[in-house]
This record gives structure tokens, C-alpha cells and sequence, in this order.
């Protein structure tokens, strides 16, 4: 399952659902926790966060917050039609590692295993 962030677009989340991939919306259903509390909710049982936030990063790296997945959306706005096809094939292609950084960018996809 996906948790999505609430930075995500509704258009993100709709098109992700529409593949059959199962995503929760923190703007639907959490708005406003912290991003500790998205990382604990991920972790029982384990989800992947999908964010457009940064701070994650920090989290992940700084504070060892390393039992969670994270793909994390780099793009324009106006990408945002390609950045859906390329992040609904690599979800339904590959199998996302446990406790791994992946960032998704129009022309890239970097994964880093914690």
C-alpha cells in the first residue's frame, strides 16, 4: 500500500487508484500529522511513503528514521503527466524494497537501500 503525502495531487492519487494500486491519502484521511507520525503509520504494518517533501530525507538520513520506504517525486508541474506514467510503471514493475530511499524524477530514478 501506498501512503500518500498530502503534497501529493488529487491527480497523482486518483490516476495511482485507477491502476489498482492501493493508496491512502493523508490529506483525506490524517490531514495535518506530523511527518513523524506518516513514518509510524508506515512502519505497522509496513507501506510506502509517496511524498514530494524533502524533510523526509532528513528523517530518513539524519535521524535514522531507516525502517520505512520512501519515494520521493521531484518534478515541474508540468511534467506531472509523465512523472505519473513513469512512477505507476516503476510501482508496478518492481518489486520496492523494504527500508529503501527512492527519488523519481522525469529523466531519473535513484534507489538507495538503508
Amino acid at each position: 500500500m501506498i501512503i500518500a503525502d498530502e503534497n501529493i495531487p488529487v491527480q497523482i492519487i486518483e490516476k495511482l487508484r485507477l491502476s489498482n494500486i492501493e493508496t491512502y491519502s493523508i490529506y483525506d484521511n490524517n490531514r495535518g500529522i506530523s511527518d513523524k507520525e506518516i513514518i509510524a503509520l508506515a512502519q505497522n504494518p509496513p507501506r510506502i511513503i509517496l511524498t514530494e517533501d524533502k524533510d523526509f530525507g532528513d528523517l530518513v538520513f539524519a535521524y535514522n528514521q531507516d525502517k520505512v520506504s520512501v519515494l520521493l517525486l521531484r518534478y515541474h508541474y508540468s511534467e506531472i503527466d509523465s512523472i505519473e506514467r513513469i512512477l505507476i510503471n516503476f510501482i508496478e514493475n518492481h518489486a520496492i524494497e523494504q527500508h529503501s530511499f527512492i527519488v523519481i524524477t522525469s529523466k531519473s530514478i535513484r534507489i538507495r537501500r538503508l
